[in-house]
């Protein structure tokens, strides 16, 4: 049904976006699966900046269409069949997407969004650890195999368990929105016995005195880690060089605005509704939150994924997977 779904979806903006050759008079981005990792576009979309850096840029007319669109193979697939411009997700899908196209698209890294730690969280009495998930029970992630959860418990498995065994858990993965993750979890509905979440939605659960963490993807990946990054065809930026660098340019301002003004970054995320401005202030003033176009540990996930064959070619420096308007950051 999600399948059919998305591709009922996909084929709308197909029509209602249509295409063109040339330069582009819309630039269409999708809003992502939301939450902090997401609020960069929110501030991009709320204070008009790419249009603000587009006008800079001599492109006074160019239009930015948001769409409500998330989850990483959703996303992969609207860039590949030209229904969206720009697609942001987390470094696991954007790598198979890479790998992919790099005799066609040739999709590359604008720059990073946020880094932050995920949250393997759960309710059951029996799961001290990952290692004591049995038969019966799901664990709730945004997408199967390339998501950032799916991908930081391989790790973990090949880390504890062996090559062979990198995959181990992978049966245990049902595809949620965090939204619906945490209703899951919470009321112990669906048959979830854990939820691997991101910041504003692990604060909920955590507030339920029954929930506690029994992981955090950056003790897996031994550092601060790149949780969302925007991507786009190498065709995209040769034929639209200035609407390119507008995009990357107001990436870069809504970072510093929420760096700026956490109550004001707090307040849009509030009104996107379920947390209060409150929740948002405490949880964006975590130190563990960094709003940063520079990719932090990307490669780690690159050489994983080469490993177990998940991509097929092994890039030889984090450089080699992004655009060269970042290239000069302190990537990893």
């Amino acid at each position: 049904m999600t399948g059919r779904l998305g591709l009922i979806l996909l084929t709308t903006l197909m029509v209602a976006c249509g295409g063109s050759a040339g330069p582009a008079a819309e630039v269409r981005i999708p809003k992502g699966a939301g939450g902090v990792g997401f609020l960069p576009l929110l501030v991009m979309e709320k204070h008009g900046l790419v249009e603000k850096h587009a006008r800079a840029a001599g492109l006074p007319d160019l239009q930015v269409r948001w769409i409500e669109l998330g989850g990483p193979a959703v996303l992969n697939d609207a860039l590949l069949s030209g229904a969206v411009d720009f697609i942001a997700a987390g470094p696991p899908a954007f790598l198979t997407l890479w790998d992919r196209t790099r005799d066609s698209l040739a999709v590359k890294g604008v720059a990073a969004i946020t880094s932050l730690p995920m949250y393997l969280n759960t309710r059951a009495a029996h799961l001290q650890s990952l290692d004591d998930v049995r038969d019966g029970d799901k664990i709730a992630v945004t997408g199967i195999k390339v998501s950032i959860p799916s991908i930081v418990m391989q790790m973990y498995a090949r880390q504890k368990y062996g090559e062979a065994e990198a995959t181990r858990f992978d049966r245990y993965t049902v595809t949620m929105t965090h939204p619906d993750g945490v209703i899951a979890l919470l009321s112990g509905g669906a048959g979830i016995a854990a939820h691997f979440t991101s910041p504003p939605f692990h604060q909920r659960e955590r507030a339920d005195a029954g929930v506690r963490t029994i992981m955090r993807s950056d003790d897996v990946l031994g550092g601060s880690t790149t949780f969302t990054m925007l991507s786009t065809t190498a065709k995209f930026r040769d034929d639209n060089p200035a609407a390119f660098k507008a995009v990357l340019a107001a990436l870069d301002e809504a970072n510093q605005i929420i760096t700026d003004d956490i109550p004001l970054a707090a307040s849009l995320l509030a009104a996107e509704g379920g947390f209060s401005t409150e929740e948002m202030v405490i949880v964006l003033r975590d130190p563990a939150i960094k709003f940063t176009t520079t990719p932090e540990n990307v490669m780690k996930y690159a050489e994983f994924m080469n490993s177990i064959g998940s991509i097929k070619v092994r890039p030889a420096a984090w450089t080699e997977l992004f655009f060269p308007e970042i290239h000069a950051a302190p990537g990893s």
